[in-house]
């Protein structure tokens, strides 16, 4: 059931590219405050924050309790909400003491998780409500299947950058066979763009998946651990757009996507 679904968002991340220098990007002084601290999530856009648009689609998807997997040092996340409480979620925050990837961002939220079902995201994307509803919608674990060719054509996300994402195989069933990062010699009709929705299983497998190349416990990776351990995760057809804010350049094509957009949390 939606109801009893929670959704984590993950909020924790460095901010190593939004950090990067990049002298054609034009921020505003509050901008760039934002992009200087790493803080992704709270990029003012039109006056409000870039999660409150995230929350504002979660809300929309049906989904009310939200946890927010953050640094130690939170503190300008809290006070947003504490001077804008949100009216159609309950937000929570989950400290992941040290930023050791997404497996072990997703596991620090698993008390908080209590055994519901839930959606995982980032809070750099903007994902279209319609994925967020038809995952919510499902009755087991499930991604949405992001038409690569689409995701380049309706969104603000170059091909080189889509190139970067993992791509997924999908079976005859429509359930997910394998996901890779960044494969050679695969063709990426279909990406992942990191939502998810899982159960309490998948804490097992971010338990126990390793250290990726770069020294971090992932996702992806941990996903296909549990899909190699047996899990079934149901591929859903997915289309964009998707807005992505990991980057500074891509400030203003948002800001301009999101022009007129009033977020309700």
């Amino acid at each position: 059931m939606v109801g009893m679904l929670r959704a984590i968002v993950l909020a924790r991340g460095l901010g190593s590219r939004m950090r990067e220098r990049d002298d054609h990007s034009s921020l505003t002084p509050e901008q760039q405050r934002a992009a200087d601290a790493g803080l992704k999530a709270m990029m003012p856009l039109h006056g409000r924050p870039f999660l409150d648009y995230v929350l504002s689609h979660i809300a929309d998807a049906g989904v009310r309790d939200v946890a927010l997997v953050v640094a130690p040092d939170h503190d300008t996340l809290r006070q947003h909400f504490v001077e804008q409480p949100p009216t159609r979620v309950d937000v929570s925050f989950v400290v992941q003491p040290e930023a050791r990837g997404t497996a072990d961002a997703v596991l620090a939220a698993e008390s908080w998780i209590a055994g519901d079902p839930f959606l995982v995201m980032n809070a750099d994307n903007l994902y279209p409500v319609t994925a967020l509803r038809d995952l919510a919608a499902l009755d087991g674990p499930g991604f949405p299947a992001f038409d690569a060719d689409d995701l380049v054509a309706t969104s603000n996300i170059p091909a080189e950058r889509v190139r970067a994402f993992a791509a997924v195989e999908i079976d005859d069933h429509g359930y997910l066979r394998s996901i890779v990062e960044k494969p050679a010699d695969r063709p990426r009709n279909f990406v992942s763009m990191n939502v998810w929705r899982f159960d309490a299983r998948i804490f097992d497998a971010c338990r126990d998946v390793p250290r990726s190349a770069r020294g971090e416990h992932e996702l992806p990776e941990a996903v296909g651990l549990a899909v190699a351990r047996g899990m079934r995760i149901k591929a859903i057809p997915a289309r964009g757009p998707v807005l992505d804010l990991s980057r500074r350049s891509d400030t203003a094509e948002v800001a301009r996507r999101l022009e007129g957009t009033r977020p309700c949390p």
